[in-house]
């Protein structure tokens, strides 16, 4: 039986013994609209009533393929000299060798603003799956082209496709985990496991490459995507709600062809054109008027642009001073990963402090103080990718052993993912319904300097030397932190001139989620 006739079969039962005028627990009129609700704040079909553990299995799985679908990004980066003997190019007057990445960055960026807001109006389960087919039919080339220029094309499309399939991820963790405590785990732990394939994608890279072919690097993800994808089938079910209460909707109108129903998401949609035009315009409206979105997208963006810039430093560092092999370089890359596990270990404590604040919230009592959520992020900055590049820094000379280095690459990778997950968690608690085109700011600068950050990488690290290269990204690392110190001392005030912000807090109310992280609006 499909998941419309069950719909109808059950919502069929509930409206029949409701009267038609009654709006308390399935059906209201609205004029001659009778708007379908749910049964009740118990009804077994809305998410946010499942099990707990079906609640974990579904998050561990949607984890399992963000971390594992954001390694194609990188993990070539270690074959880069056999790729460029296969496609005949030359890294000696510019680093074409990190186009491949560069082009999968940039496709992220581009499907995200496009084409994630249209998606809006389909199942996310279909649009999960749809998009994650797609990523697969465009993995498989990238072992079969034999020109450049069409393996940059086809990366461009294999990331877009990623961006769609993660922040679809993002959002079943949002439609399934109620209230803003229960989806800060969740979201903490999306943002670990994206930031941390992206680095771990050179070191599953190196693995495979230590005894095979560089190009069973994309036949082994190809395998492990195409096994997973039972699993989506079949443990993956439509998370969210408006889309549950659209099914019963059309199968209520099927049964009683002579009375309407509709959901109120469905009264209140916009046109696909007019969506486009807001997820396209807005975010760049809000970068360049808004002091909190400007100031955040760039730290945000540069912590990311770490991340890859790394893929490319780390191995022009390590096998300067220590020999060693593109291979045990790209592993290395696991010292970054282990830092941002520890962050992830540390914003549990975060989290018990941002909701403390509300009792001391005397603009909003009761809720929790915005700026509360970037305590962490702020020791991340300062001591994580501040400190952890200057060590990294002044530590990189061939007498000094080589974990010390390593050490400094943990401490960068707990900084990074403690920014990336405070300016996430704060900007969504302060634009609330502006939220999706402010997220969408932050994303596409990260996507941006994830590309063009490490094609400066070569050239920087080649004539400043180790040492001042890592130390000029360190200062750049301790000026981004005044951002979130301003706001700390002066985020109230801050707030208070910013019409965007309270619109959104005082005309029409804060309701904490991660919708903005999802592109929704």
């Amino acid at each position: 039986m499909g998941q419309d006739d069950m719909a109808s079969n059950q919502s069929a039962a509930q409206v029949s013994h409701v009267p038609s005028h009654d709006a308390k627990i399935t059906a209201v009129h609205q004029h001659d609209i009778e708007i379908v609700d749910w049964n009740g704040p118990n009804d077994p079909e809305n998410p946010f009533n499942w099990s707990k553990p079906r609640k974990l299995l579904i998050t561990i799985l949607c984890l399992t393929a963000t971390m594992t679908c954001t390694m194609n990004g990188t993990a070539l980066t270690v074959a880069w000299k056999d790729t460029n003997e296969h496609f005949g190019i030359s890294d000696e007057h510019f680093p074409n060798s990190y186009w491949p990445v560069a082009s999968w960055t940039i496709g992220g960026a581009v499907f995200m603003m496009v084409f994630l807001p249209l998606m809006e109006d389909f199942s996310v389960r279909w649009g999960y799956l749809a998009s994650y087919v797609m990523f697969l039919l465009f993995v498989f080339p990238q072992a079969l082209v034999q020109n450049f220029a069409g393996f940059i094309v086809i990366r461009f499309f294999a990331g877009g496709f990623v961006s769609l399939v993660a922040n679809c991820i993002v959002g079943i963790c949002c439609d399934i985990w109620e209230g803003e405590r229960g989806r800060s785990v969740p979201v903490a732990s999306y943002i670990t496991v994206y930031l941390s394939g992206s680095s771990l994608g050179p070191v599953m890279g190196a693995a495979v490459l230590t005894t095979l072919h560089w190009k069973w690097i994309i036949w082994i993800q190809l395998i492990f995507y195409t096994s997973l994808l039972p699993l989506f089938i079949l443990l993956l079910p439509e998370t969210r709600g408006s889309n549950i209460l659209r099914a019963r909707a059309r199968s209520l109108r099927r049964n009683d062809p002579t009375r309407t129903f509709s959901t109120t998401e469905d009264l209140d949609r916009s046109s696909p054109l007019d969506t486009l035009r807001t997820s396209l315009s807005r975010p760049f409206h809000l970068f360049f008027t808004e002091w909190v979105v400007f100031s955040f997208t760039i730290w945000s963006s540069f912590a990311v642009g770490l991340v890859y810039l790394f893929t490319q430093s780390t191995e022009q560092v390590f096998s300067h001073l220590y020999g060693w092999t593109s291979i045990q370089a790209g592993l290395i890359q696991s010292a970054i990963v282990l830092g941002m596990c520890l962050a992830w270990i540390a914003n549990f404590y975060q989290i018990n402090l941002y909701f403390a604040s509300a009792a001391r919230n005397s603009e909003s009592p009761g809720d929790p103080i915005p700026e509360a959520h970037l305590y962490h992020s702020i020791l991340g900055c300062f001591l994580g990718c501040g400190g952890g590049m200057f060590l990294y820094a002044w530590s990189s000379t061939p007498s000094v052993p080589w974990p010390v280095p390593a050490l400094g690459l943990l401490l960068v990778g707990y900084g990074i993912n403690a920014i990336v997950i405070a300016v996430a968690a704060y900007v969504t608690a302060c634009y609330s319904k502006y939220a999706v085109s402010a997220v969408a700011s932050v994303c596409a600068g990260e996507n941006l300097f994830a590309a063009l950050l490490p094609l400066a990488a070569s050239t920087m690290y080649s004539k400043l030397g180790f040492g001042w290269a890592s130390t000029l990204l360190g200062l750049f690392s301790v000026v981004l932190g005044g951002a979130p110190v301003v706001m700390l001392f002066w985020g109230r005030q801050i707030r208070t001139r910013s019409p965007f912000i309270s619109e959104a807090r005082y005309g029409e109310g804060r309701e904490g989620s991660c919708e903005g992280l999802v592109g929704r609006e």
